[in-house]
């Protein structure tokens, strides 16, 4: 059950490629992000808990998500505007992590030059503002539930380019989701 989100989230989030692929099948430990800061624009994201932004190679400006929360068979669109601070090479690589309630659906890393090719960019990413939009389809059979999100995106050379955390209740009310 892939579902470009998480990725989407993560390069969204990195400010570029908020148009990743479909992963709605991986997760990680339980997360909360009470004290986590928000990621800019119409969206579920934050910045991770501990992570620092001033290291990361992408300051993501703004990601909207419509809509928002993202729902089950609809079209998800989303356009992230960040700044790149050095180019992103071929090798980059994103961990996404997703769980539904407390079980770890997906536990993966994947090539992010072969991810961003799905928003139709190619690495190296250069130097530079850029503003990405994708849609992506949810499928209708999204299990309603809470879906946690962790997503950590590195260069070739394992400098963090940014880190994004997501929660989104599925078959609920968007104040069940959290923002």
């Amino acid at each position: 059950m892939k579902f470009n989100f998480a990725c989407a989230a993560a390069l969204s989030a990195a400010g570029f490629a908020s148009a990743l692929p479909s992963w709605f099948a991986e997760s990680q430990d339980v997360t909360t992000f009470d004290d986590a800061t928000p990621v800019p624009g119409k969206n579920p994201l934050v910045f991770c808990k501990d992570h620092d932004l001033q290291k990361d190679i992408v300051s993501i400006t703004n990601v909207d998500l419509t809509p928002n929360p993202p729902e089950s068979g609809a079209q998800l669109a989303i356009q992230a505007t960040g700044i790149i601070h050095e180019p992103i090479q071929e090798g980059a690589y994103i961990q996404v992590t997703v769980k539904y309630g407390l079980i770890r659906l997906v536990n993966t890393k994947a090539d992010l030059c072969e991810q961003t090719e799905k928003a139709d960019l190619k690495c190296p990413i250069e130097k530079g503002i850029l503003s990405v939009t994708k849609e992506v389809d949810i499928p209708k059979e999204v299990p309603p539930g809470k879906y946690t999100v962790h997503a950590e995106v590195f260069n070739a050379d394992d400098k963090p380019i940014t880190c994004l955390d997501a929660t989104v209740t599925f078959g609920g009310h968007a104040a069940d989701s959290e923002l």
